[in-house]
């Protein structure tokens, strides 16, 4: 966790950039990802030159050649002219990270970076920003991470502009529900930020950290082949790189692809692990559409075709946990029966954890579910776990608060995953409780509706109130005491 200092101290960057003539999030976040870039740049070159002193061989891989060590953060920082600070940024270290890798195409980093523009206004305000970022410590891996989340945090218009960020305490519930091993390759097709492809790696460092780098091979399969990201907004590309590179994860496989898109129709088999909050706004034209997903699942709605998409990326036996409208557990249109029958009947729906209307506050008051199903094309359905949460820890209104952290009935988070990962032990529990397994039989039964609601029994406990007469007795004598008072005030007046 990132102090309240550091917080302060990225809250002054953030109102300088505002003060400075940058009033866009978006283009904040942007701005700063390009500096921190940099400055990471520096960090790497740094940690190659100790090592070939250590060992004695010359620089594996340079970054900078010794005639490129003025474009370096730790040798521009120091000067001490704004103006000329901000001629050698804008006309020779921004082209200069633009072209890295550009040839052999080593870095996802230097791909996203060649369409980015250098947008800092003005000399002041760059001097100002790269010596409050310089100020800020971030030697520490974790720091880093933090850091950029609690700026990513900062994009509250983000709503307004298509990118719905989905909470972080939500994001690490399902990888943690998932599980993800070093042997996972894991994919979002609707990437954004990369919060769930970070809070994997995550994962697996905090987890498997020693067989992650038990030699050099894993450790470049970890870096290079285990996370997989695909967006087609360019800015979103950039952060979600940056975001990656700030959690330790070296190269991984950020793309820009239209997922949905017919040109990307032969992607398929290739994942074993799915995690992903696609988007579920408005619909897509026939023409551009997969034309293999509109077999699947023959419909406009970009939540179903998500879906179908899912399935045909994941390898047999891949596992997916996704975020979906409450309107794809229940939707009575044919694609929506179809598509649930598919998964029900086709491979093996695992869980459906419900979740309030508010998780998505202040963006969308939208009501959503975690599904989570295994791809087997050969049925396996048995029992569906659902999870009825009424609370994620923080206040359920625009202002999203935290509440207590360690208190059930504000925060269901650690009872959903005690009991996730002993649902085996359910069989017994009843309709009332807020977990509970509903057979195969049973949803067939129901057309394959996959809302809790048609499953949970409400337990109504009787209420007796007063007689109407009793009641207006009472207001009669609460309206005698009010008049009394009014006179002896009346009388105090005179």
């Amino acid at each position: 966790m990132i102090t309240g200092a550091i917080k302060s101290q990225v809250d002054q960057i953030w109102n300088a950039f505002w003060s400075g003539g940058i009033s866009n999030p978006i283009e904040v976040i942007e701005q700063m990802t390009y500096l921190l870039f940099i400055k990471r740049l520096d960090e790497l070159q740094t940690v190659k030159e100790k090592k070939a002193a250590r060992t004695g061989q010359p620089i594996e891989s340079p970054i900078f050649s010794p005639y490129q060590a003025h474009l370096r953060w730790s040798q521009f920082k120091l000067l001490g002219d704004a103006g000329s600070l901000y001629t050698l940024v804008a006309e020779k270290v921004f082209p200069f990270i633009k072209t890295l890798g550009g040839e052999d195409g080593q870095s996802t980093y230097a791909a996203h970076m060649k369409d980015a523009r250098f947008t800092i206004p003005t000399p002041a305000l760059l001097a100002k920003v790269v010596d409050m970022l310089d100020a800020i410590p971030m030697d520490d891996r974790d720091t880093k991470g933090d850091l950029y989340e609690y700026m990513l945090g900062k994009i509250a218009s983000a709503g307004q502009n298509g990118q719905f960020r989905t909470p972080r305490h939500i994001i690490k519930l399902i990888v943690e529900m998932m599980a993800p091993r070093p042997g996972d390759s894991i994919c979002d097709p609707a990437c954004g930020s990369a919060g769930f492809l970070v809070a994997a790696a995550e994962y697996l460092y905090q987890h498997h950290r020693d067989e992650i780098y038990r030699d050099g091979e894993s450790a470049r399969r970890f870096n290079h082949d285990t996370f997989h990201g695909f967006d087609f907004d360019s800015t979103m590309l950039r952060i979600g790189s940056m975001n990656m590179l700030l959690h330790g994860v070296e190269n991984p496989a950020i793309e820009n692809r239209d997922s949905l898109s017919q040109g990307h129709a032969s992607v398929e088999g290739q994942f074993s692990l799915i995690l992903a909050n696609p988007p579920f706004a408005g619909s897509l034209d026939y023409e551009s559409c997969a034309k293999d997903l509109q077999q699947m699942v023959k419909t406009k709605k970009t939540e179903l075709l998500f879906l179908a998409l899912f399935l045909r990326l994941l390898k047999p036996g891949g596992r997916a946990a996704v975020i979906v409208p409450d309107g794809v557990l229940f939707g009575s249109s044919k694609a929506h029966k179809e598509l649930r029958r598919l998964i029900v009947e086709e491979h093996k729906l695992d869980a459906i954890v419900s979740m309030p209307s508010g998780v998505f506050r202040p963006y969308a008051g939208v009501s959503t579910a975690i599904l989570i199903f295994t791809k087997t094309n050969s049925g396996g359905t048995d029992h569906v776990w659902f999870y009825d949460m009424q609370a994620d820890g923080y206040s359920l209104d625009d202002k999203r608060n935290p509440l207590a952290a360690d208190q059930h009935a504000s925060n269901n988070l650690p009872d959903i995953l005690t009991r996730w990962q002993n649902r085996d032990g359910e069989t017994a529990r009843e309709r009332t409780e807020q977990s509970f397994l509903v057979p195969k039989a049973e949803i067939v039964e129901k057309e394959y509706d996959l809302s809790i609601n048609r499953y949970k029994q409400v337990v109504y406990e009787q209420v007796e109130h007063e007689s109407p007469q009793t009641i207006l007795d009472e207001l009669k004598a609460l309206e005698s005491e009010i008049m009394l008072g009014m006179d002896e005030l009346q009388d105090m007046l005179q």
